[in-house]
């Protein structure tokens, strides 16, 4: 998948805004609160990480494709290294996952109308 079709997948989503932290990572989020992270610059270029299921991130780190996330893995965050060596079709569910699960823990004034 390419960092042009995250963007615009993550920048879809109901209520989700962008803006840059930490001098350089595109964040989005929904409710104040982050649910994908994008490194487009320097040498992380073209990772990122997000929030998953605390179910499924065991299942996720154990293969090769996603890493626990520096910093956010106690949180249940996963790391991507090159989000270009992910298929589209598996990395989509995922993400709208991660908007989901940050979402629907926002008090329901806070939680965007579809």
């Amino acid at each position: 998948m390419t960092l042009d079709k995250v963007k615009k997948l993550c920048g879809g989503m109901a209520g989700a805004t962008k803006d840059i932290k930490w001098g350089q990572d595109l964040v989005f989020s929904v409710g104040g609160k982050m649910f994908c992270v994008i490194c487009e610059v320097g040498e992380h270029a073209n990772s990122m990480s997000f929030k998953v299921d605390d179910n499924r991130f065991l299942e996720l780190t154990d293969g090769d494709r996603y890493l626990p996330a520096p910093y956010l893995a106690r949180a249940k965050w996963v790391y991507v290294k090159d989000v270009r060596k992910v298929p589209e079709k598996e990395l989509q569910p995922l993400l709208k996952r991660s908007y989901e699960i940050i979402r629907d823990k926002l008090p329901k004034s806070k939680q965007p109308k579809p």
